[in-house]
């Protein structure tokens, strides 16, 4: 799996996954148990991760919809 986002934001995430769901790219978003952990204060961001092999598709899916600034810089 490849991060591509690293945030606090719900909503984005949840953007996010759609996307990758409508493409047929096997995503997933990690850290969500240490949110509760936490308090649910959203002190502490969700990764977004893509399926290996898939990882350049997936940032052009997102930088077409319009989350270019989201996405961490690619360090492969």
């Amino acid at each position: 799996m490849h991060e591509l986002i690293r945030t606090n934001d719900p909503v984005l995430l949840s953007f996010a996954e759609s996307l990758m769901k409508d493409a047929g790219i096997h995503c997933l978003i990690a850290d969500q148990a240490m949110s509760i952990m936490e308090g649910s204060l959203g002190m502490l961001p969700r990764r977004f991760l893509v399926e290996e092999g898939r990882l350049d598709e997936a940032r052009t899916i997102l930088t077409d919809a319009g989350l270019a600034d989201e996405l961490l810089d690619r360090k492969d």
